[in-house]
Parts: structure tokens; C-alpha cells; sequence
């Protein structure tokens, strides 16, 4: 199974992702945790990519584009993948198709997670992620017992640098301008299977598996 996900930011593209990685055996492939590990561990473009993620910006297309590359080309990814962040820009879309054409292989589904912007903000905004498991909470939605203070490991709740409200709207307003059309451009391939990501995570799930073809 080759599969994309695509949504705005909070849609929730990673909760589903990791079910998916779960029920099909295949590899997640989050260019957001793959950013943030080179950011952490200083590499050269960790740094260049922090320049852009913290005001809420996409990171470049010749950065991201060849990141993936080495990506695709290891070994997990020989029975299927996940996308998940990746294509956000139609260059970065065609950019895939030409990888996937040299390795002789196609995408099977594009899903598309559709949930409106203030839903979004009002999620972002509130999340907090440990600083130390990175188990992710939220102020009102997933609360830990200990304000503050992770249920797992008893690491230091956290809000990451770019779950502001000002950043947040920012990478909205990227996303419409830029990743929508990534849509359009695999709708006309006829791979788009959109789900609402206002249900919870189990419903949500259900009908991405009846989508995909898996069992029940």
C-alpha cells in the first residue's frame, strides 16, 4: 500500500497516519519529524529548515524534495508507505511522480483529511507534547492527570515553538494558498478519497480503512 495524507495542520493527519502504519505494515514518513530530528541533531538542514518552520513557512522544495528522496530509496519502503507532509507544493507532487516513476512504482490513494480553520486553531493552539516521551496532550481535549506533567513518563508538558495562533494562521494561510492545489493536481489522476476529520479518531479511522479496502 503507497499512500499520501494530506490536511491542514491539526486535521489529524498524524493520529491516522500511525493507525494506518499499524494496520497495513507500512513504514510513516512525516517530513515534519523528519525536520524536526535534523533540528534537534544541528545538522545543515535542520538549521536551514528551522530559518522557515518557526514562522510558519514551508521549507524550501530542492530541501524537502531531496530529504525524501534519500527517504523512499531505503529498504522499509519496498512493500508501501505513508506521506504524510509531503507533496505540499504541486512542484513537490511532480517532483514525487518522477521519483516514483524510476522506481517503477505508483500511489495507490491520496487521502484528504477536510475540517474547517477555526476547528484547527482552537486544536493547535492547544496542544501540549512532553519534553521528554513526546506523548502529545491537549488543554481540553486530553488533559493529563498532573496539569502540566506527562501521564507516562513525568516529563515537562511543553507547547511547541510553531503552535501559536499567529503561527498557526500563517501555516493555514500557506496551506490554502499552496497545498490545496495538490488536490486538484491528484483528483485529476483520480486518487483523491476525502474523509471529515471533525469525527473522532475511531470513526475516522473506520472509514479510512473501508476507503483503503482493508477488512473490517
Amino acid at each position: 500500500m503507497r499512500l499520501l495524507i494530506i490536511g491542514a495542520p491539526g486535521a489529524g493527519k498524524g493520529t491516522q497516519a500511525a493507525l494506518i502504519k499499524e494496520y497495513f505494515a507500512i513504514p510513516h514518513i512525516s517530513t515534519g519529524e523528519m525536520f524536526r530530528e535534523a533540528i534537534s541533531q544541528q545538522t545543515e538542514i535542520g538549521l536551514e529548515a528551522k530559518k522557515y518552520i518557526d514562522k510558519g513557512d514551508l521549507v524550501p522544495d530542492s530541501v524537502t524534495i531531496e530529504l525524501m528522496r534519500e527517504r523512499l530509496l531505503k529498504d522499509d519502503c519496498k512493500k508501501g508507505f505513508l506521506l504524510d507532509g509531503f507533496p505540499r507544493t504541486i512542484a513537490q507532487a511532480q517532483a514525487l511522480d518522477e521519483m516514483l516513476e524510476k522506481l517503477e512504482i505508483k500511489l495507490d490513494a491520496v487521502l484528504n483529511v477536510d475540517i474547517d480553520d477555526k476547528i484547527l486553531i482552537d486544536r493547535i493552539v492547544g496542544r501540549r507534547t512532553c519534553s521528554v516521551c513526546k506523548e502529545n496532550y491537549h488543554i481540553t481535549n486530553k488533559k493529563p492527570k498532573v496539569e502540566g506533567i506527562c501521564d507516562v513518563c513525568g516529563g515537562k508538558l511543553i507547547q511547541r515553538a510553531d503552535d501559536t495562533e499567529e503561527t498557526i494562521k500563517n501555516r493555514l494561510r500557506v496551506y490554502h494558498q499552496l497545498t490545496k492545489p495538490v488536490l486538484d493536481y491528484y483528483a485529476k489522476q483520480g486518487l483523491i478519497k476525502t474523509i471529515s476529520g471533525r469525527e473522532n479518531i475511531e470513526e475516522i479511522f473506520m472509514k479510512v480503512k473501508h476507503l483503503l479496502g482493508g477488512n473490517e
